[in-house]
């Protein structure tokens, strides 16, 4: 069934009936589901520490349920929109609890990348929860897709506290200059303001494409938030900075990607991160072998993660993928996997993950 009729009918069944007016203009329902089958354990970092063993899990990879569309407003103006929400085809989080969930689900209607703004050939700006630019150029260099237990954000980005999905937040993205380059901009609300905090953030970033090269820089600021990124609460004189740098080599049929990042945080020690892979289509571009490696460093506290893996693309729209992880944490460090975080701080962590993909 045409991808048209059928937002349209979901638009018609959740909003007023003015707002159907706009057929003339696209409207499209697209979504992702993504579920992996894993076999993880963890060893803890003392003889006293009581090892996790071997546990299988089935997991959901940040599936999705998304409508998106354009109004033409004329002159070169457009109105755009996109509502976007997660759902775990693994488990029912409200019915059976999160046995296997170590991470907390999004939860409620357009909780993932959602937004109203306006477009013209000056760019794009818009207000509503997105990812941050850092989050957009740097994870562009993950090979794992950023997804699944190899992906950068268990490491890097200060083991993932710099990958943000943003609520209240206001961007403006630039047209392309050159063909290349482009730079986004974006700012947070200051809703939870009080007597002695005034949480806010701000972040840009600055990224070049074209060609065979790909290189961007990022930077983001929280301040007064709590540490972590937890909604609801504040910190007091509490602020969070982050620098980093993205780069992408393509050559024929391989890639090599990379990122160096520096996160500063009030009280506290720097952290240092980055991370190193490639991958490499064979047969036609089918099959698909992908590794990275990642470091990081915060104090006297160090980790490293080594992932290998294998793609194979059925189609444009359906992947299978399988990976094997390594992380070895030191003197308390808390680098995880990159999604269904398993353990706490100073835990050595092994995992394999087959999973498919597809995507409409």
């Amino acid at each position: 069934m045409n991808k048209k009729l059928i937002a349209l009918a979901v638009a018609g069944a959740c909003v007023a009936p003015t707002v159907m007016a706009q057929t003339a203009n696209p409207v499209t329902l697209y979504g992702r589901i993504y579920v992996t089958v894993e076999s993880v354990e963890a060893d803890g970092p003392t003889a006293a520490t009581q090892s996790l063993g071997n546990r299988s899990r089935i997991q959901d990879q940040a599936s999705y349920l998304g409508v998106r569309g354009t109004e033409d407003l004329g002159g070169g103006l457009k109105a755009v929109f996109q509502l976007e929400t997660s759902f775990a085809p693994d488990q029912n989080p409200a019915v059976t609890g999160t046995p296997n969930a170590t991470t907390p689900r999004e939860t409620g209607f357009a909780n993932r990348n959602s937004m109203v703004g306006l477009q013209g050939s000056w760019g794009t700006i818009f207000a509503g929860r997105w990812d941050t630019p850092m989050k957009q150029v740097i994870t562009a260099t993950d090979p794992w897709g950023d997804l699944t237990i190899a992906d950068v954000n268990g490491v890097t980005m200060d083991q993932g506290n710099f990958s943000r999905r943003q609520n209240n937040s206001l961007q403006y993205w630039s047209p392309k200059f050159m063909g290349a380059l482009d730079l986004k901009l974006m700012a947070t609300s200051n809703e939870g303001k009080t007597a002695s905090a005034n949480p806010s953030g701000y972040g840009a970033s600055l990224t070049w494409n074209k060609g065979p090269l790909y290189l961007t820089y990022a930077y983001e600021q929280h301040k007064d938030g709590l540490p972590g990124g937890a909604p609801g609460a504040s910190t007091p004189n509490y602020k969070e900075e982050g620098n980093a740098i993205g780069a992408i080599w393509r050559f024929g049929n391989a890639r090599l990607l990379g990122s160096y990042g520096e996160y500063k945080k009030t009280g506290g020690v720097k952290d240092k991160s980055y991370h190193v892979g490639g991958d490499w289509k064979i047969n036609g571009g089918k099959h698909n072998l992908i590794g990275t490696y990642m470091n990081a460093e915060e104090g006297a506290g160090d980790c490293d993660a080594y992932s290998v893996g294998y793609k194979y693309d059925f189609s444009r729209r359906t992947f299978f993928i399988t990976s094997y992880t390594e992380i070895d944490n030191s003197n308390g460090m808390n680098c995880n996997f990159g999604t269904g975080s398993f353990a706490s701080a100073g835990f050595d962590l092994k995992g394999f993950s087959a999973g498919l993909r597809h995507v409409f």
